[in-house]
């Protein structure tokens, strides 16, 4: 289960550079034809994100991680699919910025999750 919960974990913090650089070429304008990418990295990413909660479940972590890693996914997903139409015009940066800082909370919310397994400390 250790290694499911490492190789879960890896694949989210690569996913979710690849999302972070591909939302920064967004946002600066550049690339608008790899949306659908981002947004298929970004489905995956919380993906992995559900199965790693219900790893770490399975493996007898506090049950707190894997539920807010649960809700938390949702709630990127919800906002990766919905951002498009809230706050739109000029006050659309808010909702951008969110989005971004969702995203980065779920891969932090998959490393505590993956650290918060009984002797597994350290999920590298």
């Amino acid at each position: 289960m250790i290694t499911t919960v490492k190789s879960l974990n890896w694949f989210i913090r690569l996913d979710g550079l690849v999302l972070v650089v591909l939302g920064i070429l967004f946002w600066t304008g550049n690339a608008p034809n790899l949306v659908m990418l981002h947004m298929a990295l970004g489905a995956l990413l919380v993906l992995a994100l559900w199965l790693l909660a219900i790893a770490a479940a399975f493996a007898r972590a506090p049950l707190t991680s894997p539920i807010l890693a649960l809700i938390w996914g949702a709630l990127a997903l919800w906002l990766g699919l919905t951002q498009d139409s809230l706050l739109l015009g000029s006050p659309h940066w808010i909702v951008q910025t969110l989005h971004l800082l969702v995203g980065i909370g779920a891969i932090g919310i998959a490393q505590w999750v993956a650290s918060s397994l009984p002797g597994n400390r350290r999920a590298t």
